[in-house]
């Protein structure tokens, strides 16, 4: 059951390749890399439970929480055009 459960991880990371290189849209892409993200730590988890090594969780809920940050740092470049600064310049507030 767990071979199952790593081979449609597997599939799924393969979908989300194919959806983050050929995504139309931005948006699609980082989504796609987000998903890549989750289902990595899904299987970082799954092959934590059948080596049984416990420790291999904490580096799964480190690799995600990385993840979200990458994801929240790829967004905020891609709508504000750099990591820094704050969209007052934009609306005429200085």
């Amino acid at each position: 059951m767990f071979i199952a459960v790593t081979l449609a991880i597997l599939v799924t990371i393969g979908l989300a390749l194919a959806r983050a290189l050929a995504g139309p849209t931005t948006y699609d892409r980082i989504a796609a890399a987000n998903m890549f993200g989750t289902k990595t730590v899904l299987l970082i988890a799954v092959l934590a439970f059948l080596s049984d090594r416990a420790d291999l969780l904490d580096i799964a809920l480190v690799y995600a929480l990385i993840n979200f940050i990458g994801v929240i740092a790829a967004l905020k470049l891609v709508t504000r055009g750099n990591f820094h600064g704050s969209s007052d310049k934009d609306s005429g507030i200085i």
